[in-house]
């Protein structure tokens, strides 16, 4: 990654619908040779996709919390299997595996407090490998939707 290809990931974080001719023109190259960066990137497994950035509440899940979820026995068959079957819930918009006090850390988003309680009375309390969860509220959310290189 040299200092084109970190401009090519800001500018697309920052708006993924551009043009390879727009890109180009604010990277100040050929359309051929952003093209080219960008293929580069994607077969490099820099770029995994392009995504939509849906509010939540848009859609009638104005609730959000953080879900800390322990599992028992820790065996890689019951944390793939949970892994996978949290991931299908529809409340679920995150799974995060994690190495510490918690196995698992669901971002979840409902509609309101009873949708919440419900996915946790009869989701994930039904569950025999779950041993322990515990609920945070998310009030607000910010991110950094533009991660840049570290070194």
């Amino acid at each position: 990654m040299d200092e084109l290809d970190s401009e090519i990931i800001r500018l697309l974080q920052t708006d993924a619908r551009q043009s390879n001719r727009e890109l180009a023109r604010k990277l100040g190259v050929a359309p051929s040779t952003c093209l080219e960066r960008v293929r580069a990137l994607t077969r490099r497994g820099v770029i995994r996709g392009y995504h939509a950035d849906i509010d939540p509440a848009a859609l009638n899940r104005q609730t959000q919390a953080l879900v800390s979820v322990q599992v028992r026995p820790l065996s890689r068959e019951v944390i793939t299997r949970f892994e996978r079957s949290a991931a299908a819930m529809p409340e679920v918009l995150s799974v995060f595996v994690l190495a510490g006090g918690d196995d698992f850390l669901l971002h979840v988003a409902v509609r309101d407090m009873d949708q919440l309680h419900a996915f946790l009375l009869d989701r994930l309390s039904q569950r025999r490998e779950i041993t322990g969860f515990k609920t945070s509220m998310v009030f607000q959310q910010m991110r950094n939707a533009v991660p840049s290189r570290l070194d």
